[in-house]
């Protein structure tokens, strides 16, 4: 079981996730609920037309967004 910490944070600057093969989907600026694991960290939010929505970067990417101040932490 890989544990995991939970953390609020806010996307400030172009955040994308890559769904599979696809293409990178962008996600919104605002609020963000992250589940921060050993090897990848979630993140959660609610679109504005309500709807629950997630994304899940590897940790180096995840790193890299909050080092670049794209991700921000709340204190």
């Amino acid at each position: 079981m890989q544990a995991t910490k939970t953390v609020q944070a806010t996307i400030t600057d172009h955040v994308t996730f890559t769904p599979g093969d696809g293409a990178p989907i962008v996600i919104p600026k605002g609020p963000v609920e992250i589940e921060v694991a050993t090897e990848s960290a979630t993140l959660s939010w609610t679109a504005d037309n309500g709807a629950a929505c997630v994304a899940a970067l590897t940790l180096t990417q995840y790193k890299e967004y909050v080092r670049d101040k794209k991700i921000t932490l709340a204190s």
